[in-house]
């Protein structure tokens, strides 16, 4: 079997293990289970025992799902408490607090860590009949693979919500300073953001302002809610806010030259990555594109000379 093949292998052991994980881990993501379950077995007939009721559950609820957990439940066993609080963190930056918790994501770490490992063992010593030092680097390879990617789904994840909320803070400061400047208290505009958007931001306002009814201050729930987005605008604009709370100064006036700043700031951020376009584009070029023109324009003139002997006699 050629490398192609023994890549195609891995690709589909890849695919077909980590589509078990992800049925797994997909109970959380479909809403209330109790609803679920009720409107489920709302149509049909009461079971007559127990063991009729199991047997009416799908295959994932009997089988994946406990499965799943356990391997969970059995890798934060032994996971330092400290990773485990990193972690939590991690989820909390990425917004997956009500989808994801630590037990779950170091159950999926586990259980990829098996599946590529175990793919790779069989792939590369009784597929492939690899020799033992080789075999055992993949398979050590496909393991940490299994381990690292987890990791840095969340990474990429956490990036692009913090990427989000600094391209949409400008707009929501624009919203807060018309809001407040036209005679709402800054609780109200915070709940015309939520209303208006749905977007990470507008989520973050939402509950602060469920924070702020359930009695906590509103200095307090603004600067929890910069510590779960760890942006330094959303950090310097809830600063600017409670300083211009303790200091009795306007709010609309703060907000307004908030809403100014940040939009320079935008403006900055999109001259500097117009600057480092020609840069990351000569790495295409030089590989990709340049070559394709070179064969392109000296291709049939090279195939002319061959023919003609010219360049056989050089």
């Amino acid at each position: 079997m050629g490398v192609i093949g023994i890549i195609g292998l891995l690709i589909f052991g890849a695919v077909l293990l980590g589509g078990l994980v992800l049925v797994g881990m997909r109970d959380d993501a479909e809403g209330d289970p109790l609803e679920r379950r009720l409107a489920e077995y709302g149509d049909r007939e009461l079971p007559q025992s127990l063991e009729e009721l199991e047997l009416s559950l799908s295959t994932r609820e009997r089988v994946i799902i406990p499965m799943y957990r356990a391997l969970a439940n059995f890798a934060v066993r032994f996971t330092p408490e400290n990773q485990i609080d990193s972690i939590r963190r991690q989820i909390e930056l990425a917004g997956k607090t009500q989808t994801m918790e630590p037990v779950a994501f170091f159950g999926q770490r586990i259980a990829l860590t098996l599946a590529l490992g175990v793919g790779a063992f069989f792939v590369f010593f009784f597929v492939a009949h690899w020799g033992v030092v080789k075999g055992v680097a993949a398979t050590v390879i496909g393991s940490l693979l299994g381990y690292y990617l987890p990791v840095l789904q969340l990474q990429g994840q956490i990036s692009r919500r913090q990427d989000g909320i600094i391209k949409d803070l400008p707009d929501a400061l624009d919203l807060l300073t018309i809001c407040v400047e036209a005679g709402l208290g800054f609780e109200q505009a915070m709940g015309k953001v939520y209303e208006k958007w749905d977007n990470d931001l507008a989520t973050a306002f939402g509950r602060v302002l469920q924070e702020i009814q359930l009695g906590k201050r509103r200095g307090e729930a603004l600067r929890d809610m910069s510590n779960r987005m760890d942006v330094p605008d959303v950090t310097s604009f809830v600063a600017a806010l409670i300083q211009a709370e303790q200091l009795g100064v306007s709010i609309a006036k703060i907000l307004r030259i908030q809403s100014d700043q940040m939009r320079v700031k935008r403006r900055q951020r999109a001259q500097e990555k117009a600057q480092q376009a020609p840069v990351k584009m000569m790495i295409p070029m030089v590989l990709l594109i340049f070559p394709s023109i070179w064969i392109v324009l000296l291709g049939p003139s090279i195939i002319i000379l061959m023919e003609s002997g010219v360049v056989g006699s050089v």
